[in-house]
């Protein structure tokens, strides 16, 4: 999930996201380990299609590079061995095919990177945990609007649904 929300378009008003965080949570904000590729980890990008039902993952792309924070995206763009997939709402698995992806490529464990933490991320989550999927976030790769709603959130996540809460630097210890 990169955090192309962070960005403005002709089209729709964006999310703020708060100061700090709009600066870059972390350098790992969005960003799968390094040589995590090398693992054999598929990325898998999963973005809001904010109603353009005739937009595709390019032009997504190119819209959040011509908004305001372009600064924030470049950094998080898809190289050409990612997948993507365009969804409607705040679960990368309402009415995605993500779910079908991720049993074709026999996943069984995903980490959550991106924004919103306490949206887009806790409803991801719940939806895995519901398809008996595991899940990880580290919480220096995911992004906020509120830090107490964050803080609930990656608390429930830990605690209701069994989800690892770990540094981005803990992932392939």
């Amino acid at each position: 999930m990169p955090p192309t929300r962070t960005t403005s378009s002709p089209r729709r008003s964006w999310p703020r996201l708060n100061a700090p965080d709009a600066a870059c949570p972390s350098k790992n904000w969005g960003h799968p380990q390094p040589g995590i590729r090398e693992r054999g980890v598929p990325v898998i990008y999963v973005n809001d299609n904010f109603g353009e039902w005739r937009s595709h993952h390019g032009e997504i792309l190119d819209i959040a590079l011509a908004g305001a924070h372009a600064d924030l995206v470049e950094p998080l763009r898809p190289d050409d061995e990612s997948l993507f997939v365009v969804k409607a709402r705040h679960s990368i698995f309402y009415e995605t095919p993500l779910a079908y992806l991720l049993n074709q490529l026999d996943v069984r464990h995903i980490i959550l990177c991106g924004q919103v933490t306490e949206q887009c991320v806790l409803y991801s989550a719940l939806d895995a945990h519901i398809r008996h999927v595991k899940v990880t976030v580290p919480q220096d790769a995911v992004a906020h609007i509120h830090d107490d709603l964050a803080e609930a959130a990656l608390r429930m996540m830990e605690r209701n649904l069994g989800t690892t809460i770990c540094s981005v630097d803990s992932l392939f210890l």
